[in-house]
């Protein structure tokens, strides 16, 4: 597949390009430590919408340009507006980038992020709405939000109790304590933890390696897992089964099998 970039401009503040299947977003505001203004969140919001519904693309990998993976909102750009016009403002913004959020997470691919740096507010949902969350050393993640009299958004209060369990969430939400990576690891936010010039040669090559494996096994596992908490166990099994039958009519089961019994590494199309 050949390269496709999208806002290549280097002053963009949310870069896309398109390579061998992964998608890799990079929000690029590094001087405003990657807040995110109206016009970011605007550009993300049609960037996760046009990947999501990108047939090309099974791997999406999200990080920040610069020290810093997302500081959340950019409080300069709340500190503009009295009351009713913020809130006009952050309806104006978050409903189409909660509806990319959704049609992200409901395209079936696997998403990776590299938090490179520091993250607080709306970047913790665009970090952990991730499959993969991969850290460098330098993180500190702090929620922020009751401390200036907002509430989450960005999925952040799902997507960190999908991954600590309500109650420490809920504590993380409203003390707001701040996280170093052995505490972001220890809570099970992040995954791992490398270096900081490690990070990214790190996730890119987890992304390749996850782009090769079976396109449509890899969409029905992730398909099974994401939703099965809406699931009754009958109706997770009736899904596994019909995914397994149509997995066994694909070549993709074929070269699997045969590789197996041939002792080599697959090599899906």
């Amino acid at each position: 597949m050949s390269t496709a970039t999208q806002n290549p401009s280097k002053q963009a503040p949310v870069l896309l390009k398109i390579h061998e299947r992964i998608a890799t977003i990079s929000l690029n505001r590094p001087h405003a430590a990657n807040a995110l203004d109206k016009e970011t969140l605007l550009l993300l919001a049609q960037i996760f919408d046009n990947v999501a519904k990108n047939d090309d693309v099974a791997v999406v990998l999200i990080h920040g340009t610069g020290n810093t993976f997302c500081a959340g909102g950019d409080i300069r750009m709340f500190a503009e507006h009295d009351a009713e016009e913020l809130s006009l403002l952050l309806d104006e913004v978050l409903v189409p980038l909660h509806k990319g959020i959704v049609a992200l997470f409901n395209a079936n691919k696997v998403i990776v992020s590299a938090v490179n740096g520091p993250v607080g507010g709306g970047g913790i949902g665009l970090a952990l709405c991730a499959d993969y969350v991969l850290a460098a050393d330098t993180i500190k993640l702090r929620c922020g939000y009751s401390a200036i009299g907002l509430s989450p958004d960005a999925g952040s209060s799902w997507f960190l109790t999908r991954r600590t369990g309500p109650v420490r969430a809920k504590q993380l939400l409203l003390d707001n304590t701040a996280l170093d990576a052995q505490a972001c690891v220890d809570y099970g936010i992040v995954d791992q933890v490398y270096p900081y010039d490690e990070l990214m040669p790190q996730a890119q090559a987890l992304a390749v390696k996850l782009a090769q494996g079976p396109r449509k096994p890899v969409q029905r596992i992730v398909s099974l897992i994401n939703n099965f908490s809406q699931r009754s166990l009958e109706e997770q099994l009736e899904l596994e089964r019909q995914y397994m039958v149509a997995s066994g009519s694909e070549p993709a089961a074929q070269e699997g099998v045969k590789a197996f019994i041939e002792k080599r590494a697959p090599k899906f199309n």
